[in-house]
């Protein structure tokens, strides 16, 4: 892995702007020049002198002086600590307000959304310029205070905006892996969403202190900001207006500080309101909202899954909705599985079938708009089903962890992979920051990763898809957990890093003891790292099985077709079988077999009642739903088909030897 040095900061995008360079000098000479006035300006401000009044610059007055022969460069100096203090008091307020509320609201949703946004509705309706006549005229000319009222009054942008950004970056799978890890909402606010937010946060803050400036300046105009004779921008401005006819250059130098001081801000905002490349701001994220449709009636669901003494996960009849415009449906229904301590279990379907909607529900990740409608899910004996945010935080991380399909989103790209390590080994065991770094190293050698301390130097956009992968994969194991979900762990990788991490997540299995759950819709991928698997369709559980079982003899149709369409069966010269049409939404769901409409076996049976998981035992046939395997009775897995004879003697004729080749296959 090569070094890649990081060079784009906020300081080297700016830097890298000769217009912002020159902004900032301005803004800084000018701040600096405010801060030590006495020395920059020695002559004093208030100090009259009619016979030298109205005259033009010179070098005894560089500037000029006023009507009362009082220098107008030291006014302009003096007078900018009333101006640009008043307009940073106001920013600071306004920022100090609108983004936690804008960031609290768009992450928690719900109640506190709403509160939140009717706060910024309000203020937003409010006459800023009235209430500040009102605040004025209660309080006399304290610039501090109207000031501060200013700033609560235009905390409303910084509100709309922070939110709106939360919205998006909520929706990270980095967010969802410092959830799982454990990590604490409110650093999770600060740490992961806030420094992704700041770019358009910046431009607000430009935009704020550019308008701040002018209404304080407008103040002073109207004569209700400081006092006379003490200096400010717009108390000048107004007295230069008195005197356009008669001396006209006096309105020039608190003119052009004016808008010289405005059109920096702005530059320099412009300028650090880029994100870095990797971040959440430069990509779009969309989600396909589902389609408003005639919803059908609820289908009736069985758990027929006996119970596991050794489960570390059980599940039971779980359901997972979710709620639209149109009203609440199920995308899962009904689901029931076990996993086993140190065992690999593997859930398989085609997209759309709920899979990861189901694995990300272990964990508490039902997505916004979503809930667990119904069900158990038990880890290591607690249901976590219904549990607070609080109560999750015990269990995620440390009792079961998630690697995303995506690694390099599902790490933080403003954090080094180290940083973001040593964060969640501190949370979750409390070393000492001399521990937590050697932990950090030592995950990184567990998960293979050649140069350790490199790794951990890096950012996510710095190392390949794999090492992120990897790096994801530490991330995970911080926690000490009992159970991995890896969600599609070899989406996007290439066939040799694929065999790389699969060849990974089998080694931490029986060095850690770890259970598994791999989400997939690879067969091969089941094949080769799976002892059982769990097929899913349209949001049920169609069949389970062993993984010899499965690929050798499949008990339903759906799977039975999975795996005709494989490459690793195809015949040169011979087109390949594909299943016709495509998975059911979830208000489309049929009465019957959901896979019927696709189905070569179906009859009209399969369409007319909802069609329950039966248990399916060697040499035994098939028992009923609400039966349980005697101890010691082998049980070769379930199938939710009224047909299983059949289609095992479809097995038998002919597909067996065919299936039995994607076990034998390597991906490698």
């Amino acid at each position: 892995m090569t070094r890649v040095r990081r060079t784009d900061t906020a300081l080297s995008r700016l830097l890298s702007k000769p217009g912002a360079v020159v902004a900032l000098a301005f803004l800084v000479l000018l701040g600096l020049s405010v801060i030590f006035a006495d020395l920059v300006a020695p002559l004093d401000p208030l100090a009259q002198d009619l016979a030298l009044a109205r005259q033009l610059p010179s070098a005894e007055h560089l500037l000029g002086t006023d009507d009362l022969g009082r220098d107008v460069f030291s006014r302009l100096i003096h007078g900018g600590a009333a101006t640009l203090g008043g307009a940073v008091l106001a920013a600071v307020v306004a920022m100090g307000i609108g983004i936690p509320l804008g960031m609290i609201g768009g992450y928690f949703r719900g109640f506190t959304d709403t509160l939140v946004s009717r706060f910024a509705d309000f203020f937003q309706a409010l006459p800023t310029i009235v209430i500040l006549m009102a605040v004025i005229g209660a309080f006399g000319n304290n610039t501090t205070v109207a000031m501060v009222t200013l700033g609560i009054a235009m905390s409303d942008g910084f509100v709309r905006l922070a939110r709106a950004t939360t919205l998006q970056v909520r929706r990270e799978l980095y967010v969802d892996a410092a959830n799982v890890a454990g990590i604490a909402p409110g650093l999770i606010l600060f740490r992961h969403v806030l420094p992704n937010i700041r770019g358009p946060l910046l431009v607000q803050l430009s935009i704020t202190m550019g308008a701040a400036l002018l209404i304080q300046a407008g103040l002073g105009f109207l004569g209700l900001g400081t006092p006379p004779p003490a200096p400010s921008w717009g108390g000048m401005i107004s007295e230069a207006s008195e005197l356009i006819y008669l001396h006209p250059w006096l309105l020039v130098p608190s003119g052009v500080i004016m808008i010289l001081s405005i059109l920096s801000f702005n530059v320099v905002g412009d300028a650090l309101a880029g994100n870095r490349p990797g971040t959440t701001l430069v990509r779009s994220f969309f989600r396909k909202k589902p389609a408003a449709q005639v919803a059908t009636k609820p289908v009736a669901v069985d758990d027929p899954q006996p119970d596991v003494d050794d489960a570390i996960v059980s599940v039971r009849d779980l359901s997972v909705s979710f709620t639209d415009s149109t009203g609440e449906f199920a995308v899962v229904q009904g689901v029931s599985f076990d996993v086993r301590r140190g065992e690999a279990l593997g859930m398989v379907g085609e997209s759309g079938c709920g899979k990861s909607v189901t694995a990300k529900s272990l964990l508490g990740l039902v997505a916004p708009g979503g809930r667990v409608s119904k069900g158990e899910i038990v880890i290591d004996g607690t249901n976590i089903v219904g549990q607070s945010n609080k109560q999750l935080r015990a269990v995620r991380g440390s009792k079961i962890a998630l690697v995303s399909q995506e690694p390099m989103t599902a790490l933080d790209p403003t954090f080094t992979i180290g940083a973001q390590l040593r964060e969640a080994i501190a949370h979750h065991t409390g070393r000492k920051a001399g521990e937590v770094q050697e932990r950090a190293l030592e995950l990184l050698r567990l998960v293979g990763m050649p140069d350790p301390q490199q790794a951990a130097a890096s950012y996510t956009f710095q190392v390949s898809g794999g090492m992120a992968q990897r790096a994801a994969i530490a991330m995970a194991l911080t926690g000490e957990p009992e159970v991995l979900v890896a969600d599609e762990p070899t989406t996007a990788l290439d066939v040799t890093v694929q065999a790389e991490i699969l060849d990974l997540l089998r080694r931490l299995r029986e060095e850690l003891g770890l259970a598994v759950i791999i989400v997939t819709h690879d067969l091969g991928v089941v094949a080769d790292t799976c002892d059982r698997a769990v097929v899913m369709y349209a949001g049920q559980v169609i069949e389970e099985a062993d993984v010899d079982t499965l690929l050798t003899a499949p008990s339903h149709p759906y799977t039975r077709a999975l795996l005709a369409a494989m490459p690793a069966n195809a015949v040169a010269g011979v087109p390949m079988d594909a299943i016709s049409g495509a998975v059911p939404a979830p208000r489309d769901w049929p009465t019957g077999c959901r896979f019927a409409e696709r189905c070569t076996f179906a009859t009209e049976r399969c369409r007319t009642s909802p069609v329950a998981l039966t248990l399916q035992r060697r040499g035994d046939g098939n028992a009923s739903a609400d039966q349980r395997p005697a101890a010691g009775q082998q049980r070769s897995g379930m199938a939710r088909c009224v047909r299983v004879e059949e289609v095992a003697k479809a097995a038998r004729t002919g597909s067996a030897t065919q299936n039995s080749s994607v076990k034998e296959r390597s991906i490698a």
